[in-house]
């Protein structure tokens, strides 16, 4: 992270990085992608399910070992969570150099993954605004200190198509995260003063505090938004995907095995120990 990047993170609380994914990488996670989404809404319905403490309703695919809520429909979204364990495509992302060098600077200490979301919005979705305002909240705070920026809960979105506004682009109020007063305009993200959508290309990444307000603005189109979404935080912090709020991070032995002593340890949440 350069002293460009961390002043304008440090300043409006985001910064986009064009290019984060290779063509030939971004190829990949999309096709992975392409054929989660099939599976899922296939298996939507079918037993075992979980309601997760924020009230979703998930399905729980033991075999493939993620969790999945939603609908494909006019104005829905296709939520999986712990994408890792259905597909060793996704390990790229899993210690990824480029993405570890913006981690390290801005999350002080040891560093562990505590989220991971593929959305998949359809035709008329928005993804109500959410975040902004100084917190005390260990999780989502946003602090400088001594040593620099220290964040609680970051997350990375992977943009494996080319999103425009009109296309439900990823939105944010720039430096809310530095503001003392709650938002007094609802949760609209198309009517929001001072919503700023991001528009991005096939390959590039958005690195933001989780004390930022952001959403999604409305995908007024016929393209289906796909994005994943990798959170990170402090080693003490669990996970932080809907469906397994506050456990521990549900990865498989199967998935395990695959990944190096590197990979494994940024799973490793307080106070589960490394085999």
């Amino acid at each position: 992270m350069n002293d460009i990047e961390k002043y304008e993170f440090d300043r409006v609380g985001y910064i986009v990085i064009r290019n984060l994914l290779t063509p030939r990488k971004t190829a990949s996670l999309s096709a992975a992608i392409d054929e989660l989404e099939a599976h899922a809404l296939a298996h939507l319905h079918d037993p075992p399910r979980k309601v997760a403490a924020w009230g979703p309703e998930y399905h729980h695919d033991v075999a493939r070992g993620y969790y999945a809520s939603g609908e494909k429909a006019e104005g829905k979204t296709l939520m999986i969570e712990d994408f890792w364990n259905a597909d060793p495509r996704f390990d790229v992302l899993v210690n990824h150099p480029e993405t570890m060098k913006y981690i390290r600077g801005i999350v002080q200490g040891r560093a562990t993954i505590n989220n991971s979301e593929i959305r998949i919005r359809y035709r008329g979705n928005a993804t109500g605004t959410h975040g902004g305002t100084r917190t005390s909240d260990r999780k989502y705070r946003y602090e400088f200190t001594a040593k620099g920026i220290d964040c609680g809960m970051v997350r990375m979105i992977y943009f494996v198509h080319d999103v425009s506004n009109d296309q439900g682009a990823f939105c944010v109020v720039p430096a809310s995260h530095k503001t003392n007063l709650s938002c007094p305009y609802g949760n609209n993200p198309d009517d929001e003063p001072g919503m700023v959508g991001l528009e991005v290309k096939a390959g590039d990444g958005i690195l933001f505090t989780e004390n930022l307000r952001h959403g999604g603005l409305t995908n007024r189109s016929d393209q289906v938004r796909k994005t994943l979404h990798v959170g990170y935080g402090p080693f003490w912090m669990m996970s932080q995907n809907i469906a397994t709020m506050d456990e521990p991070q549900y990865i498989t032995e199967t998935t395990l095995a695959r990944w190096d002593v590197g990979q494994r340890a940024l799973f490793q949440a307080w106070p589960r120990t490394l085999e």
